[in-house]
């Protein structure tokens, strides 16, 4: 309780913020550290594989990348990303680690306090986000290293837990662990708030608050209050804490800026089909775990139903796999589809991913491959599921087929839970007459500062904005940063 008093108070004391964050993943703790001061340099007598980056960097290596023209620097790059200060920022830190190399980055860092901007870090989690969410032994896609955050080499701190990478790749907890290492080695948790969930953020004007508000809880001179050109609107964010007994206490403050980094972690995608609001029918992989924990399925009952192609799909078929229980996996795609993630994954990295995708492959229905317990039913989808769990499918030629099951999971991705926005979010879109969503609709953001291109002020990173792989959404940290500081007109000249 003591502790919640003194969040509290810290809230009234600070109502007023230059910017709040809603979402404490990785994309918010690399921005949490960019806006306390730590402060990017091109490390000197350092070489880069990209000749033409190297030039540029040469050009001005007393400047700051931060106050550096990152569309300038960002030109030209290549590499998994569509976003250019993605490409850039995970370049600076792992110059060629896309053909196996280990160079060094070429980046330092200098902590410069007077450069720190105000800010608060909403969550509801623990620092780590989603990270805390996922089955603990789940192995990421990611290679151990590209989890990492600047200047703290996640396969350093590995070495510390006397613990190596397991096919140079590291399990959910791990990253867990080490994002929350990250935030009190760096000294960030007095910007962090967990366990906060944000109901609201709106556009307000800066007349509304009273200025009785205004006299008392601004002394800061980079304030809104004190700017020569007074800015109309601010965004009031509310929320609430939840407090050890379960109770929420609200709050309410106003910031100039506000960040959103929720991830997409909230909201399961549905199929839409009838009978998936049955008790059987669930769209989570946890579902599967406590199932088998509860022994409620086995290596004797009716199969399990995967629907989706995914690698959360995958997760889930290697986990029944390894637990001897019958499946049924039922996807859309065809097994050759280039968009299909397996093909394009390198099979020497993802030996287990490799292995569901060649179950898919040859484990029809059709005809009976080498793997117990597997059918793969390619090229269908969902038509309805029964209270009997019988579950409807139909084929690309309309065939129907039925077959009893145990439980379904639905694992066909998830979309971020925008709730708290004006219409969902929606007006911010790329197409605003369909829901955000990471891989399809992403929020519509410039690509050199990760402001919405709908409502200056707010800012989008993460899979909100695209960036879907946490060594590429840092790249939109650093573009927020630069933005923000270039407002505060906290950069050098």
């Amino acid at each position: 309780l003591e502790t919640l008093l003194k969040e509290l108070l810290y809230l009234q004391k600070y109502k007023f913020f230059s910017i709040v964050f809603s979402g404490n993943g990785p994309s918010g703790i690399c921005l949490s550290y960019l806006l306390s001061g730590y402060t990017p340099y091109f490390k000197r007598h350092s070489l880069h594989p990209h000749p033409i980056l190297q030039r540029k960097l040469e050009e001005a290596p007393e400047v700051s990348v931060l106050d550096q023209d990152l569309e300038y620097l960002s030109e030209g790059l290549e590499g998994r990303s569509h976003s250019p200060v993605a490409l850039l920022f995970d370049t600076l830190q792992r110059p060629d680690t896309d053909f196996g190399g280990t160079a060094e980055s070429v980046l330092t860092w200098w902590h410069e306090p007077d450069r720190a901007i105000p800010h608060l870090v909403l969550g509801r989690n623990a620092p780590g986000g989603a990270w805390h969410s996922i089955e603990g032994s789940m192995v990421t896609l990611s290679k151990g290293e590209w989890m990492g955050l600047p200047d703290l080499p996640f396969k350093e701190w590995l070495k510390q837990k006397r613990r190596g990478l397991r096919n140079n790749r590291a399990t959910a907890e791990d990253i867990a662990q080490y994002y929350q290492h990250y935030v009190m080695k760096k000294g960030l948790q007095k910007n962090f708030r967990c366990g906060t969930v944000v109901t609201s953020v709106r556009k307000v004007s800066a007349e509304s608050i009273s200025n009785h508000t205004q006299k008392d809880l601004q002394e800061d001179s980079d304030s809104l209050w004190n700017s020569k050109e007074e800015s109309t609107e601010v965004f009031q964010v509310d929320g609430f804490f939840k407090t050890a007994e379960g109770d929420k206490e609200p709050f309410s403050i106003h910031a100039e800026n506000v960040v959103l980094a929720t991830g997409t972690y909230d909201n399961p995608t549905w199929l839409g089909v009838k009978g998936e609001n049955l008790s059987y029918v669930h769209h989570q992989l946890s579902a599967l775990e406590k199932a088998v924990k509860d022994n409620s399925v086995g290596i004797m009952s009716d199969p399990v139903l995967i629907v989706g192609a995914g690698l959360t799909a995958a997760d889930a078929i290697l986990f029944a796999h390894h637990c001897n229980i019958p499946v049924i996996h039922v996807f859309r795609r065809r097994v050759t589809d280039p968009g299909l993630i397996f093909n394009q994954l390198p099979k020497m990295m993802y030996p287990e991913y490799h292995k569901v995708h060649q179950m898919m492959k040859e484990q029809t229905a059709a005809c009976a491959g080498p793997y117990e317990h597997y059918i793969s039913l390619p090229e269908h989808h969902v038509l309805s599921f029964g209270k009997d769990k019988k579950c409807i499918f139909q084929d690309k030629n309309g065939c129907q087929k039925a077959y009893k099951i145990s439980m379904a999971l639905v694992l066909t991705g998830s979309n971020p839970n925008l709730s708290f926005l004006p219409n969902d979010g929606l007006d911010l879109a790329m197409d605003s007459d369909q829901p955000v969503n990471p891989k399809r609709n992403p929020i519509d953001v410039d690509p050199f500062t990760y402001e919405c291109t709908q409502e200056k002020g707010l800012y989008a990173l993460g899979p909100l904005a695209g960036d879907n792989f946490v060594r590429f959404v840092q790249g939109g940290a650093l573009a927020v940063a630069s933005s923000l500081l270039k407002k505060a007109n906290k950069n050098p000249p």
